[in-house]
């Protein structure tokens, strides 16, 4: 297997397996508590990725939020926040994006072949674009992480990047959050799409810890690295 990092997946979704809801409006799926200990996380990791859909629908800062988190982080040699990752096989993102504007760290997009030279020239100015093959390679996009002294990788979602991770074997940790309610609506994004997944019945991922925080609950699960 290719060099990679370790890859953790981080994930909230309602009891019927929704990430979001049809509206304009993000839907809050956990509560500050959780919100707290996701800082914390991702403070702890070298790099966030989330896809280009996520940047687009949730316009999101990725940045860690506890300014203590961040100190620490300086006082270790690091950036206030991990790099800032994403993928795309069109290049079309805004180049004034929370995930571009905001922070001073590095951000990087792998793209595919086809759309490099259009990519460097709408985001090269806020952000290493690097060609990952077309279409984008996950193992080849992880080789160049770790390459860049990733070593540990937190992917927030969405629902088709972690199909992709989880179908292709690549994802060593799953922490995924039940909230307490339905969301109910057949076209809603859902935490994971169809395909063959690693894990099935017939080999069932490893519980490593599971427990309440305020109203929902985080189930922790290992799967192919501990």
């Amino acid at each position: 297997m290719t060099e990679r990092p370790y890859v953790l997946l981080s994930c909230a979704a309602s009891i019927d397996g929704y990430i979001d809801d049809t509206t304009e409006e993000r839907l809050l799926l956990s509560n500050d508590e959780d919100f707290d200990r996701v800082d914390e996380v991702r403070a702890g990791c070298d790099a966030i990725l989330v896809g280009a859909n996520t940047i687009r629908r949730d316009n999101p800062r990725l940045l860690v939020r506890s300014e203590e988190r961040r100190k620490a982080r300086v006082a270790r040699g690091l950036p206030e926040s991990p790099i800032k990752v994403t993928f795309t096989a069109r290049g079309d993102l805004d180049p004034g994006a929370k995930f571009f504007a905001a922070g001073g760290v590095e951000k990087i997009v792998y793209c595919s072949s086809s759309a490099v030279d259009s990519c460097c020239e709408r985001l090269g100015d806020v952000a290493t674009v690097v060609d990952a093959g077309d279409p984008v390679d996950l193992d080849t996009m992880l080789a160049d992480l770790a390459g860049r002294g990733v070593q540990r990788l937190m992917v927030e979602g969405g629902g088709t990047v972690h199909t992709q991770f989880l179908t292709a074997g690549l994802a060593d940790e799953l922490q995924l959050v039940i909230a307490p309610f339905f969301v109910g609506d057949s076209a809603a994004p859902r935490f994971v799409g169809t395909g063959q997944f690693p894990h099935h019945p017939g080999n069932r991922m490893t519980l490593e810890d599971v427990r309440p925080i305020g109203d929902v609950i985080l189930a922790r699960y290992l799967l192919t690295r501990s």
